[in-house]
């Protein structure tokens, strides 16, 4: 890694800890941003607030946002796709319909956030554990075949969700929805703690295969001829983005376009080295996530808007002028 990634990391530091100060901040109660650090340490006014509702769901936000983001740079790394994301692996729509399903068919208010979270993680575990199983061929996993697999799983569980959309009453379809729209509302210190450690373990998996990422941008064959053991490296890639993308979104909802957009404006901003990349991803998905959900607080407070509105909404523009922009570099190559 340069010295100039370096410092291009060190001011999205930067950036990260004058988001959360900010967001951690503003509310229906405001309190003064460069104030928060004594008044975590002196237990001040404003103390109650800033433990146990606003730092909580910042620090969640935070978390999420940096696991979808570094999640999208790795499966773009990994299939030399500059569209792919999560919600490729049939990730987002696994969750989706295992919480339709529990919340439909259980009831929400059984286990609470937690029943609904967990339904939602082994949903997401099932359909990306069926679509690895539909892409191998002969001890290897065919990357064409397991996009094809996600697309078709992914359509199956929008089925789901609809058909569990259609059976649901007012207050189901109520629930349903707000889930489906994706929130940080409820987050708790011990639905963080599962998120870091889980998310964590996965990003890990992700940013030990960087250097193997660049070669693979090369092509499979000529990385295999440069000496990346293609089979681990997809078989690494794709534990570790299942494992920290499902416990994501399980603890958000469905929140899209942070893996699409994040990994795309740093690598126009600093290059394609997997060591910058993922880490930067990271960095710069904790800081969309958590201004997006700051924007979904404040915008129409005392309301709240569904975060993954408002990130889509940031999305699809970017998602837009990305293709009018590689329409122009194909006329024009």
């Amino acid at each position: 890694m340069t010295l100039l990634s370096q410092k291009r990391l060190w001011l999205l530091v930067a950036i990260l800890m004058v988001t959360v100060l900010v967001a951690a901040g503003t509310g229906a109660y405001f309190i003064t941003p460069w104030k928060i650090p004594s008044i975590l340490w002196q237990r001040g006014e404003g103390y109650a607030v800033l433990v146990h509702v606003r730092l909580p769901r910042v620090v969640l936000a935070c978390c999420v946002g940096a696991i979808l983001a570094m999640a999208g740079a790795s499966l773009q790394g990994l299939f030399r796709n500059p569209l792919a994301d999560p919600g490729l692996l049939g990730v987002n729509a696994g969750a989706g319909f295992g919480a339709a399903l529990w919340i439909v068919l259980v009831g929400s208010s059984f286990l609470g956030v937690w029943g609904t979270s967990l339904a939602a993680f082994v949903g997401a575990w099932c359909v990306t554990w069926l679509a690895w199983r539909l892409a191998q061929a002969e001890g290897r996993m065919l990357v064409a075949t397991l996009l094809l697999a996600g697309i078709a799983l992914n359509s199956f569980a929008g089925a789901g969700i609809g058909l569990m959309t259609y059976l649901a009453d007012d207050q189901q379809l109520r629930n349903l929805t707000f889930w489906l729209l994706g929130g940080l509302g409820g987050s708790t210190w011990t639905l963080v703690f599962v998120v870091g450690v889980c998310g964590s373990l996965g990003m890990l998996l992700q940013l030990r295969q960087a250097r193997a990422l660049d070669l693979m941008t090369l092509g499979e064959s000529d990385a295999y001829h440069m000496g990346v053991a293609t089979e681990p490296l997809k078989q690494q890639v794709v534990l570790g983005v299942t494992l920290s993308v499902a416990v994501g979104i399980a603890a958000s909802g469905g929140i899209g376009f942070v893996g699409l957009v994040v990994p795309h404006l740093l690598r126009l901003w600093g290059g394609a080295n997997h060591r910058y990349l993922l880490a930067a991803s990271a960095l710069g998905g904790a800081i969309l996530l958590v201004l997006a959900d700051l924007l979904a607080r404040v915008v129409v407070a005392p309301a709240e808007i569904p975060v993954g509105i408002v990130t889509s909404l940031l999305g699809a523009p970017f998602l837009t002028w990305l293709l009018l922009r590689s329409k122009r570099e194909a006329l024009y190559a």
